[in-house]
């Protein structure tokens, strides 16, 4: 903390300064938080258990070992350098930017930069323009000299400026981020026939109608080597990671320019997170044994129940709702299903779905590049296979699911959880009307079973919040109890949500970051989280008035002055803190669509903070217009 700091003028300095005094930003990242601090101790845990090789595990775990072993094997990937790539370059026919001869023989795309506002022609962009495109030169200049060619042609620079001029046309015709934040208007349903006619049996959602429309005008543009070069650039930029160090050299300086990182992080951390995001059920259960409490579901789920009726009692009490879409509004929030922790399945001894996950996988120390492809190729697979299964709302009834889903049993119930345990974060869903609290944010200071409640509600109880306000956000409220889109709003209701909405988008809107060059927010892109943010902790600090007023015993904090109802926003905001590189705020107040001023924005609309903190008003944090939506 910061008590020099006056909480009524700045309550995120008073709450975080003295945090942000003694932690420095590692060379290796753009930015350190509570969230990369917990991330960072996680992945050491995991570590340890990935290279724990004294006793013999389950299938499903020594393959998760035996990737993190080929990730970690250096010697060997130094020696294989560029010809795992190469020989793939081969079967998609070839890169013309870094060979003589190649083979000539839809939702918007991804770009090769983080988005589509980097490709403006504007001052600020060209440093990162200007890296992005010696990246890309030194890759292909490497691939030609490895192919036995001139590494210094001149076609090199042409070809390579050709691709990003692509890219540049392409971001162009995709929709902003900010004109993708409604839903409403990115669902088009229409049958493939209808599809081909608007372009030119099945039902299907169109998401990017405008670049589709755009795309055959720019690829007229183009020559076949230029298109080539542009698809095989998106492979080899995908592929970087995987090869020898040579090549991941090549991205530092655009690194440094995007995100203001010095060196690249270290290889066991890099391993740890492939092994993680790629096998998250076998690594899941290896942290859970390791470290997870047993008894935190069930503590967790009584904190759900708490904050979740005191925001369908808060409903009745909304003036700009009518009655018949509050009930509707009731229901959905009484509907939504809770994963906590982990699934049971993964921690049974005797239950082999967990192995039959990943039967499909054969990996070899020697061959890390393969393996990332097994990788890439399952994912694929799971995702296929879900086209022709129906959607299981309630996650128990097979009608329409194939015999071989069946087969897994839990595991098809697993893989409708959208993360593993092992992960610092937590998730909705509006789709399942589903919230995900992954066992690794379960933990100090976000929750504890031996620390006040007051920390609890103002951690974890305010995220449990924040998640259930998702299903009611500008995004989330376009969705019905069973996750389908269902406009269940009045027109009254619809109308006067989108009037307070307003208010938040302008206040938002008029908040500036002097890390980010004093760039403002996007009061339009961060709406939802601001939602999110604004509901959650006043739900979460009402579920904590109603605990103490029907008897909970709360202790307080020695050698802090502070009151229960004080604790409660002091952890509020500091599971919140965190220090920035001025790349990389520049990048995030383009694309994040989390609100940098989160703490101050949510509170300033709060009374009961005002209150417990005395604040006069006209003070910051206790300001003459406020905003509220739930």
């Amino acid at each position: 903390m910061d008590p020099s700091t006056e909480p009524c003028n700045n309550f995120y300095q008073y709450a975080c300064g003295g945090w942000l005094r003694r932690h420095v930003i590692p060379e290796t990242s753009s930015r350190y938080s509570v969230f990369d601090i917990l991330r960072d101790e996680m992945e050491v845990i995991l570590k340890g258990v990935l290279e724990n090789s004294t006793a013999k595990s389950r299938p499903a775990m020594e393959k998760a070992k035996l990737l993190y072993r080929s990730c970690m094997n250096q010697s060997v990937i130094e020696k294989r350098d560029s010809q795992p790539l190469l020989d793939i370059l081969a079967v998609v026919g070839g890169w013309p930017v870094a060979m003589d001869k190649w083979n000539e023989t839809i939702d918007q795309p991804m770009l090769g930069m983080p988005s589509r506002e980097y490709y403006i022609k504007e001052s600020s962009n060209q440093k990162v323009q200007d890296a992005y495109l010696q990246f890309m030169t030194s890759v292909a200049t490497m691939l030609r000299r490895d192919n036995k060619l001139p590494g210094d042609s001149p076609l090199v620079q042409q070809d390579m400026a050709q691709v990003l001029e692509l890219e540049t046309h392409l971001a162009n015709a995709t929709t902003p981020s900010e004109e993708r934040h409604d839903v409403t208007e990115l669902y088009h349903r229409m049958n493939l026939q209808q599809l081909q006619d608007r372009f030119s049996l099945k039902e299907v959602v169109v998401y990017g109608i405008p670049y589709l429309q755009n795309l055959e005008s720019i690829i007229d543009l183009y020559s076949a080597r230029t298109l080539q070069n542009y698809l095989v650039w998106r492979l080899v930029l995908d592929r970087i990671s995987s090869l020898s160090q040579r090549f991941k050299d090549t991205r530092v300086n655009y690194s440094k320019v995007l995100y203001g990182t010095m060196v690249e992080e270290v290889r066991w951390r890099e391993c740890v997170s492939y092994v993680n995001s790629n096998m998250e059920s076998a690594v899941g259960s290896l942290y859970v044994k390791e470290a997870f409490p047993g008894n935190s579901k069930d503590m967790v789920r009584e904190l759900i129940n708490k904050v979740r009726a005191v925001f369908v009692e808060s409903l009745d009490k909304l003036g700009w709702m009518d009655k018949e879409s509050k009930k509707k509004a009731q229901e959905k929030a009484m509907s939504i299903q809770e994963q906590i922790g982990y699934p049971n399945y993964i921690l049974e001894e005797n239950n082999r779905r967990l192995d039959q996950e990943y039967s499909s996988l054969n990996f070899s120390e020697d061959l890390y590049f393969e393996n990332t492809l097994q990788n890439l190729k399952a994912s694929a697979h799971r995702s296929l296979r879900k086209l022709q299964e129906k959607v299981d709302q309630n996650l128990k009834g097979t009608e329409g699911v194939s015999q071989e889903v069946q087969a897994l049993g839990d595991w098809y119930v697993y893989h409708s959880w959208i993360i593993g345990a092992a992960v610092v974060n937590m998730f909705y869903s509006p789709n399942r009307n589903q919230i995900v609290f992954p066992a690794g944010i379960l933990q100090p200071p976000f929750f504890s079973k031996e620390q006040p409640q007051a920390l609890n509600f103002g951690g974890i109880g305010m995220v449990i919040g924040h998640e259930i306000m998702h299903g009611f956000d500008d995004n989330g409220r376009n969705f019905d109890k069973n996750g389908n889109m269902l406009d269940w709003w009045s027109n009254f209701s619809a109308q006067h949500f989108q009037e307070q909405s307003k208010c938040m988008v302008q206040q938002y809107g008029n908040y500036s970051w002097d890390l980010a060059e004093n760039q403002n927010v996007n009061g339009f892109s961060t709406l939802g989280e601001n939602i999110a943010d604004n509901g959650g902790v006043r739900q979460a600090y009402k579920a904590y008035l109603k605990w103490m007023a029907e008897g909970g015993k709360d202790q307080l904090l020695p050698g802090l002055k502070l009151t229960y109802k004080q604790l409660f926003f002091v952890n509020y905001a500091q599971v919140w803190c965190g220090s920035y590189r001025p790349e990389f705020a520049i990048q995030s107040i383009k694309t994040d669509v989390h609100s940098p001023l989160k703490v101050l924005g949510s509170l300033q609309n709060l009374p009961a903070f005002a209150d417990a903190f005395h604040c006069p008003q006209g003070t910051p944090m206790h300001p003459k217009k406020r905003c509220r939506i739930w």
